[in-house]
């Protein structure tokens, strides 16, 4: 403040300007050399506008705006379960998150080894939140649709329980052998008839030797252990994840993907219930075009809609109120709907039927009389 009072008290040309002009000069020299700290709550507007406008690409040019109309457009709210897809560092999930308020559950679905939740962790959940949580590979979607499922390659607990016995044992007898060898240069060292004082000192070193080695087994224990007792809770929570999928009961679908679409959406349909919303996003039109057209000649969706949002700032203060003349090129696409039940015979027979309802008198009597 002394700084842009000193700058103010300089200025030859303060005075001289108009009102709005010396407000404008102090917010320049207060931005300039005032630094302002304001501690706030995260939320998903908060997170969602820094991504944006620091590293659009981690959530794939996700404009806070149309992440909104994704929340609206999937019909989150609590005691919802949702299927969530998403390559977005987490911010899509963390705004279910928020959305939901730990009551529901969530499965996220993700591409390699695990999913990526930086974003999420920038919310300060609870650990509520997180015990509703699940996971599920899209790897293993096509044989949990076709019940070929299994968790044979994660170790069950038994299993875990005798490889640390099996190593345990391995390491007790690297032990043994370790003290027999010391054992053994103990009794060479006392037949060659060296000095007490040298004797004493390579039993020091013996000594150390063996804590040593004892210290180092105890944390490969530890290490063994604590690696086993992840993968279990992993395999227990893939189980209970493919199991809450199996039900084929969820109450919507959120997409938001770098993949195409068209192959996710269609396979993750199955696990959602009938008359429930989906939404896909999409930074580019085609792919949704792509998908548009494949779930029109699947049918069981209805009230399909393609649309894009657009957003520009506006200034609001007295007497210049006015659009900013910067704003972004586009906030990505969406694509919404909701499933029905498709009953794939009855609408075939229905439509035959239709079809010759619609063929004149006289043409359905010549087709007759030509099968006759």
């Amino acid at each position: 403040k002394e700084i842009v009072q000193q700058l103010i008290e300089n200025s030859t040309t303060f005075r001289d300007k108009t009102e709005f002009a010396q407000d404008k000069y102090i917010k320049k020299k207060k931005k300039k050399y005032e630094a302002v700290i304001t501690i706030v709550k995260p939320s998903t507007r908060i997170l969602s506008t820094m991504y944006y406008a620091r590293e659009p690409g981690k959530i794939n040019h996700l404009r806070y705006d149309t992440l909104a109309q994704m929340l609206t457009l999937g019909n989150v709210r609590a005691g919802n379960k949702m299927i969530v897809m998403e390559t977005c560092a987490g911010l899509v999930l963390g705004a279910v998150m928020e959305r939901m308020g730990g009551y529901g559950s969530i499965i996220q679905m993700y591409p390699g080894g695990g999913p990526v939740r930086a974003a999420t962790s920038c919310f300060g959940f609870p650990k509520l939140f997180f015990d509703n949580l699940h996971e599920f590979p899209l790897s293993k979607v096509d044989s949990l649709l076709s019940g070929t499922f299994s968790t044979e390659t994660l170790p069950s607990e038994p299993e875990d329980n005798a490889l640390v016995e099996e190593e345990s044992n391995g390491l007790t007898d690297e032990k043994q052998a370790s003290l027999q060898e010391a054992e053994e240069e103990s009794t060479t060292e006392a037949a060659m008839e060296i000095n007490q004082t040298e004797e004493q000192e390579t039993m020091d070193i013996n000594v150390e030797d063996v804590e040593f080695k004892e210290n180092k087994e105890k944390e490969n224990k530890e290490n063994v252990r604590e690696k086993q007792r992840k993968q279990w809770e992993r395999r227990k929570k893939l189980i209970e994840a493919a199991a809450l999928l199996k039900e084929k009961n969820a109450d919507g679908l959120i997409v938001a993907s770098k993949f195409h679409p068209t192959s996710l959406l269609l396979s993750l349909l199955e696990f959602v219930a009938p008359s429930r919303p989906f939404v896909v996003y999409c930074q580019y039109k085609e792919p949704l075009l792509d998908c548009y057209t494949k779930l029109r000649e699947r049918g069981g969706v209805i009230n399909l809609k393609l649309s894009e949002t657009w957003l520009r700032n506006f200034q609001v203060l007295p007497d210049r109120s006015h659009p900013k003349l910067t704003m972004s090129g586009g906030g990505g696409y969406l694509l919404s709907g909701i499933t029905v039940v498709l009953d794939k015979g009855k609408s075939d027979s229905g439509h035959s039927e239709e079809l010759k309802m619609e063929e004149p008198s006289s043409k359905r009597c010549k087709v007759q009389d030509l099968h006759c």
